[in-house]
């Protein structure tokens, strides 16, 4: 048996913990890049704690989900404020845009020359500028990954800059700061986290230290999504999922993803469609679609085995078939009012297009088995 596992340099989880990002953050100097995203007058008191604690800030915002352009801007900006790290307080979106500016900073020309899907994704030339993650939802699990997702709107695709050097130096975990989390945004980036648990541990690539951390992550999100979904004052409940959010972040970096994000990358580079909401629509439908084509194709093999583990772990049921996995995340779906992708102006015309992006997606690689055409069709107009 052989596996590699990489992360971030250090991760600091707890409530109260973001009281630490100065003197983290001091080890590489007081000159930070700070990123953001829309809720700047949230950010305000951590920015304030930065310069009170001898820090020169300079604010770099992003509103909604970053681009290529964007990034490169960031990049450019921050080489020329002359700063020492890269701070992201914010969600998945922020954090990857903070990722991609750390290593433009220190990587400038074509950006095509390192991302993947529409350039040549060469390895980047130089380390990024240090990178400091502080997640703000519960979702993405971006604090420990090492690629960066950028839209292309050209291309009409989201596309990854990664590199094991994008990895963190710190990911700063702090469950308090998703208490003021809106409903909506709680339970998408929270089916999002769940999805980041369930792919990996299906995955061509799973390994042993990946299984480990999605057997203790799913049980665990399955109990606190709908209770932070009830009450988002719930401390409890809201460290349950920054801690299953971190899992699931911690295994996709390692044992990459699946059919949803197959699907969630070229629908989020062609539409105006959150990551969160596009993966909770597509991920009943595709845990359906890959448990039917391995009972077709691989009857005997683990990842069925996976699924009915999965299922009997959701449903509290020791005798679940693997369907009722995809049964009980319907329900889940359907009890967090998680709308389809028809919300977002996407409709069947548009499957043939999509189906095709996300064949060739780079998280579909590690999906455990290969969908054909018409299986992936079949996913796309179930999630409508």
């Amino acid at each position: 048996m052989r596996f590699e596992f990489s992360t971030a340099g250090r991760i600091v989880f707890g409530p109260g913990v973001i009281a630490e990002l100065p003197k983290l953050a001091l080890a590489w100097g007081r000159r930070a890049f700070v990123v953001t995203g829309k809720d700047r007058i949230r950010r305000a008191g951590i920015i304030a704690e930065l310069e009170g604690a001898g820090f020169h800030c300079t604010l770099f915002g992003v509103d909604g989900e970053p681009t290529v352009d964007i990034a490169v801007a960031g990049g450019t900006a921050a080489r020329a404020a002359g700063v020492n790290v890269v701070i992201a307080v914010g969600g998945g979106s922020v954090m990857d845009a903070g990722k991609a500016i750390a290593a433009f900073a220190t990587n400038a020309g074509d950006p095509l020359e390192h991302l993947e899907v529409i350039g040549r994704g060469r390895p980047l030339r130089t380390a990024p500028l240090p990178f400091i993650a502080v997640p703000t939802t519960a979702g993405t699990g971006a604090e420990v990954t090492r690629n960066a997702v950028l839209g292309s709107p050209e291309h009409g695709v989201k596309v990854s800059l990664r590199s094991p050097m994008m990895l963190p130096a710190v990911a700063l975990v702090d469950p308090g700061l998703t208490l003021s989390l809106p409903r909506d945004l709680t339970a998408s980036t929270g089916l999002d986290a769940l999805t980041q648990l369930l792919e990996p541990f299906v995955s061509n690539r799973a390994n042993p230290l990946t299984d480990a951390l999605c057997r203790e992550g799913i049980p665990l999100a399955a109990r606190a999504l709908p209770a932070v979904c009830r009450n988002g004052r719930d401390a409890e409940a809201r460290a349950g999922m920054s801690y299953a959010s971190l899992l699931g972040g911690l295994a996709l970096a390692n044992s990459g993803l699946g059919v949803v994000h197959g699907f969630a990358a070229p629908i989020g580079g062609m539409f105006d469609a959150p990551h969160g909401a596009v993966c909770a629509a597509i991920l009943p439908h595709g845990v359906r679609a890959n448990i039917s084509a391995l009972r077709q194709r691989d009857p005997e093999g683990s990842a069925l085995a996976r699924y009915t583990e999965i299922a009997r772990i959701l449903t509290a049921d020791a005798a679940a078939l693997a369907e009722d996995g995809a049964i009980w995340l319907s329900e889940l779906v359907r009890d967090l009012g998680v709308p389809g992708l028809a919300a977002y102006g996407i409709s069947a015309t548009d499957c043939a297009a999509v189906s095709v992006k996300a064949a060739k997606a780079s998280s579909m690689k590690a999906n455990p088995v290969e969908l054909t055409e018409r299986e992936l069709a079949q996913v796309f107009t179930a999630s409508l």
